[in-house]
């Protein structure tokens, strides 16, 4: 075994999470990205669309350790940042994770790496995902192609970046790839990591609302109380506070400015208000308002005949749901596909608002 291959070794033996943090090297023979399946997506005309994301590890098994869940944490930031996503919350439990994302206009996105300084920039960036041994070694071949008159080589390349920023299915896509590598190294294992694609919710925003008729309910406050508060639900601690993976417990904790400057944004305020106007106090206060979200939901109850089913809990509408706005909102995204099932109304968080839900299917208890 060679000097290097020992000393990274034994760096790998000191620091687990070496390989996590490290930066994509060059490999001349890397494969491309496939196209995505086609899911329910935003409106193209807004600035920015928001989802809810949910993936889980194959059959649930798979249990992550401390080191594990603090390997993702890292990754999920520093994959959202090179896809130019911005993380509201999320939360990494034992076998599943959820994230809270706002995603840009994708064309609107890439306007910043237009222009003569724009291949300068579009270079840099790729610094935040790959080694500087990885952007000089594209640096060079760039030059060489246009020695050689192939700027459009140089263009198709440089495309190939492009289309995986401001793109839900692109940014779960990568850090579920990156973290299984990382993953099954560690353990020595091969195969599969992940269950299926990821679930997502489409989310209607206050900021953002293309009709007439917002949600009467912030549906992404709701949702990130939902998802910060899913170690409360599972029992591993009484406040989400304490919870170092999760977006509160973050910013409580560590106090990062990421995770801080995101909670700033759900409720609203300046980037860097944290401090100046109590923003903790006031999200600390929301998730203890949401007492639907703290316990886990009962069991449905039994529907005899001649009487109404019970309306959804909150729970269960947060797991089930594909679209989550108004009313308008939430028809005008599904058309005519589930009309019949578009417009439950939830009573559970003290407003209403309507939520498309997912054809009949077992609650994933997340």
């Amino acid at each position: 075994m060679s000097g290097s291959s020992l000393d990274s070794t034994a760096q790998t033996e000191v620091d687990p999470l070496v390989g996590i943090d490290a930066k994509t090297s060059w490999y001349p023979t890397a494969r491309s990205w496939s196209r995505s399946r086609r899911r329910i997506l935003g409106y193209k005309g807004l600035e920015a669309n928001h989802y809810h994301v949910m993936s889980r590890t194959c059959g649930g098994a798979v249990f992550f350790d401390d080191t594990e869940k603090e390997a993702l944490r890292r990754l999920i930031w520093r994959v959202a940042e090179f896809c130019g996503v911005e993380v509201l919350t999320y939360c990494v439990m034992g076998n599943h994770f959820h994230l809270l994302v706002r995603v840009p206009h994708h064309e609107a996105y890439l306007e910043r790496f237009d222009g003569p300084e724009g291949e300068k920039r579009l270079l840099s960036h790729l610094r935040v995902l790959y080694s500087k041994a990885y952007v000089e070694q594209l640096e060079a071949d760039i030059r060489q192609w246009r020695r050689l008159d192939q700027e459009t080589a140089v263009q198709v390349k440089l495309q190939g970046y492009k289309d995986r920023m401001a793109d839900l299915s692109r940014l779960v896509k990568e850090i579920k790839e990156r973290f299984s590598r990382w993953y099954n190294k560690r353990h020595e294992r091969r195969g599969t990591l992940w269950m299926d694609r990821f679930k997502s919710v489409l989310i209607e925003s206050t900021l953002h609302a293309k009709n007439d008729e917002p949600p009467t309910t912030d549906v992404v406050r709701a949702m990130a109380t939902y998802i910060d508060l899913n170690p409360v639900r599972a029992g591993l601690e009484a406040s989400a506070r304490d919870y170092p993976w999760c977006g509160y417990g973050e910013a409580m904790g560590a106090g990062t400015r990421k995770a801080r400057r995101a909670l700033c944004r759900v409720v609203e305020r300046p980037v860097d208000a944290w401090e100046t106007q109590d923003v903790a106090e006031v999200y600390g206060r929301m998730l203890q308002s949401q007492n639907a979200f703290s316990v886990p939901s009962p069991e449905p109850a039994a529907v005899t005949e001649g009487s109404a089913p019970e309306p959804p809990d909150a729970l269960t509408i947060f797991r089930e749901a594909v679209v989550l706005g108004s009313q308008a909102f939430v028809e005008e995204t599904l058309g005519d596909r589930w009309r019949s099932r578009s417009c439950e109304l939830m009573g559970r968080l003290g407003t209403v608002f309507s939520v498309g839900r997912r054809r009949a299917r077992a609650p994933d208890g997340s």
